[in-house]
């Protein structure tokens, strides 16, 4: 028996010291694209079924565990959630409430992996489990989590949509809800939490969903030619009534990588409203009456282009209502006739507001419900009624707002408010005696730990003198002695804002002596449309010279120092961080990229790499190349140059995000890279693109691999290794 602990430990030692020199299999290839030799060294590794290529990137996998597993205090963020979700008691999410008051949620306990279906006839009334994700295919284990939740317009049936390892493709089932009878019939093949949901029929006797007909998420047909299929509860599920795709309507030209999605928004309309999704936030839409569509009819009509720019549709009666960023890069809600419809000349009912960007309106009996967001980081309501405009005050000072209503023929509004230490409360406003009532389905726990924490807004100047906003969480007590370790968060892409939300894992970072950081670079939509363009296919590099602004602020301002700063993004938030790492690798002192954008210039051989054309733009446009050549991170890494320490993850099941991506650039950066720091490759056998997809425990376990790497890169005592892992 001590002969094979000794073989065993001998492997294990020279696993471990000989990692450096276990360099991935590379066969380059040459491509020209006008005029401009590229080189991929490492091509080969995009094929993931190649043997050589799987057992490198498992043998990568298998370091980075060791290593990680090293850091003292590696676990304590996972422990420390526990702890906090076991105070809170439960959480909840994915709130819907029918227009006769009944709540369906998915709830977690916090001794839970994953959440479970729970219904209550009245926010007052007793609360009944309705599902539990393990029981679906039980016998394959308890891999399913629940990702969605549609009820009918009556509350009487709900479809439930479920899937496993982070692959976001779904099966979904129908139950019925006073029996909890569930459905033979499984609908597969579908997205519903990321592209159109499922949208119910007036009568409540089927639904609108989007089929994928190429489910591997590795085929380069993944994503495209996808159709919206109406189906009718009790019939075959595989007897596909396409009713709105480029294959079904070859006349309205749906491009193959867009998904044609139908909007519902309530029972009484009299319209459909189809819509070909793609990553641009102004798209094409077209309109059909129901009766049409449900009896066959393929009479779809054009009701707007995308050059209108109008966002955020709903429909009531014979009003269109909208908020348009035509002319109006803040936006500016408005209102059309569905007879006549005018929409790049509407009626304006609240014009676009200077230094505020208009971000969601709710219908209701009394009038409209409006939220703006300034920078981003903070939140105001106000309510237009009979051609006015009211400023409503807030409980507290939000960063963010949701609100949520039961729609036009209802006085019912609830407000979420939340900020990045103000834990997230719902309220149910009253306009007659202007008072807000907590009506909060999670318990309100307190958290003394964070009573020293604050919260600072401010601004970095960038390259070009544009004011870049700056979220700053940390310890009020602490020293500016550029001493600190921090921890910069970015995105910049989509016209995606990164609203404050209380966030516990940066309040974490936080307590334990950092400072947080949300950069709001340009590519988002903090600051309305022009933000948006600010950081779009060649103004991209706007976004990773912000962020890099941000981290010289930082250091002007005696926060921190150079090597001090640990930057992390994810998705499309890999550009930003890989190109200001590959920019200025001596400003860093760690990298962290998780499913990350970084090789563009391949991007549109994913599955979904059509939809990214919009966003970054196209190989096969001269002008559009340059500007996604500069922004690929993968070849931008060169030989011999000394780059900060770098934890590389991802999902090998992600459908977004080809996980290559990421194991081609951490190939690349081993081989030429100069120093002697750690460079982790950290791929999830059992997860995607990560978020919802994946069960809370893993997500905890993620981020506390990812705030280990980073304090023990930045210094902090409490999690330096007894040994000398960089070397």
């Amino acid at each position: 028996m001590k002969n094979i602990i000794f073989i065993i430990t001998i492997l294990f030692t020279v696993n471990f010291h000989s990692q450096k020199i276990n360099l991935a299999p590379n066969f380059p290839a040459t491509n020209q694209y006008f005029g401009t030799k590229i080189i991929d060294e490492y091509r080969n590794l995009e094929d993931l079924k190649d043997l050589q290529v799987d057992n490198w990137m498992k043998s990568q996998t298998d370091y980075a565990n060791l290593i990680l597993d090293k850091i003292p205090n590696r676990n304590y963020y996972v422990e420390k959630r526990l702890e906090l979700d076991k105070r809170q008691g439960y959480s909840i999410s994915d709130l819907k409430i029918t227009s006769n008051d009944k709540y369906f949620y998915l709830k977690r306990n916090a001794e839970e992996k994953a959440s479970k279906l729970y219904f209550k006839a009245g926010f007052n009334e007793r609360e009944e489990l309705l599902y539990d994700p393990y029981n679906f295919k039980s016998k394959s284990g308890n891999n399913f989590i629940i990702n969605l939740i549609s009820p009918s317009w009556d509350g009487n049936k709900i479809a439930i949509s479920l899937t496993e390892k982070g692959k976001e493709l779904s099966e979904v089932i129908i139950m019925d809800v006073e029996t909890k009878y569930i459905h033979p019939e499984i609908i597969t093949n579908t997205n519903p939490s990321n592209i159109g949901g499922i949208k119910w029929l007036e009568d409540n006797s089927g639904f609108f969903y989007v089929y994928y007909p190429v489910i591997e998420n590795n085929s380069e047909q993944f994503g495209k030619n996808t159709q919206s299929i109406l189906y009718k509860i009790g019939t075959d599920p595989k007897k596909l009534n396409d009713v709105f795709s480029n294959v079904n309507n070859p006349e309205l030209k749906i491009g193959k990588d867009e998904l044609p999605a139908i909007l519902v928004f309530n029972p009484k309309d009299k319209y459909y409203i189809g819509m070909p999704v793609g990553a641009e936030n102004f798209r094409n839409a077209f309109i059909i009456d129901k009766k049409d569509l449900l009896n066959g009819e393929k009479n779809w009509k054009v009701l707007y282009h995308k050059d209108s720019k109008v966002f955020f549709i709903r429909l009531s009666e014979d009003n269109i209502y909208f908020l348009s960023g035509y002319n109006s890069p803040n936006f500016k809600l408005c209102r059309t006739s569905i007879h006549n419809p005018n929409f790049k000349n509407p009626e304006v009912l609240v014009s676009q507001k200077k230094d505020e960007v208009i971000t969601q309106y709710a219908l209701t009996k009394d009038g409209i419900y409006y939220t703006t967001s300034k920078n981003g980081v903070e939140a105001k309501l106000y309510l237009y009624k009979n051609k006015k405009e009211t400023y409503i005050k807030l409980p507290f000072i939000a960063g963010n707002i949701n609100l949520q209503s039961k729609g036009k023929n209802f006085s019912d509004i609830w407000v979420n408010c939340s900020g990045w230490a103000n834990e997230e409360q719902r309220f149910r406003y009253n306009l007659i005696t202007n008072t807000f009532k907590p009506e909060n389905l999670t318990p309100v726990a307190e958290y003394p730990e964070f009573k020293n924490i604050v919260v600072e807004e401010t601004t970095a100047k960038s390259h070009d003198g544009v004011e870049i906003p700056l979220s700053l969480i940390y310890n009020k007590n602490i020293k500016k002695n550029s001493t600190a370790s921090v921890l910069i968060d970015c995105y910049g892409a989509y016209g995606i804002s990164r609203n404050p939300f209380f966030a516990k894992s940066f309040l974490l970072w936080a307590s334990q002596g950092g400072i947080m950081a949300i950069a709001h670079v340009r590519g988002g939509g903090e600051k309305g449309e022009e933000w948006r363009l600010g950081g779009y296919k060649e103004k991209k590099p706007n976004s990773w010279k912000d962020l890099i602004a941000c981290t010289e602020y930082l250091i002007k301002k005696k926060f921190t120092s150079k090597k001090k700063i640990a930057i992390w993004g994810g998705s499309a938030g890999g550009i930003t961080v890989g190109r200001a790492m590959t920019k200025r690798p001596d400003l860093f002192g760690a990298v962290i990229v998780e499913a990350g954008v970084l090789n563009t210039i391949r991007s549109e051989k994913n599955g979904i790499g059509g939809t990214d054309v919009s966003e970054y733009g196209s190989i096969k446009d001269p002008k559009e190349f340059k500007g996604i050549l500069e922004m690929d991170a993968y070849l931008h890494i060169k030989k011999g140059i000394k780059y900060p320490a770098t934890l590389i993850s991802t999902g090998i099941n992600d459908p977004r995000i080809a996980p290559w991506q990421s194991t081609k650039f951490a190939a690349k950066l081993m081989a030429d890279d100069a120093s002697s720091h750690p460079i982790l490759l950290k791929i999830d056998y059992e997860g995607g693109h990560g978020g919802g997809s994946i069960p809370i425990f893993q997500r905890y376990s993620d981020l506390s691999d990812i705030f280990a790497f980073a304090f023990w890169q930045l210094g902090h005592p409490d999690y330096q290794p007894k040994e000398n892992l960089d070397k």
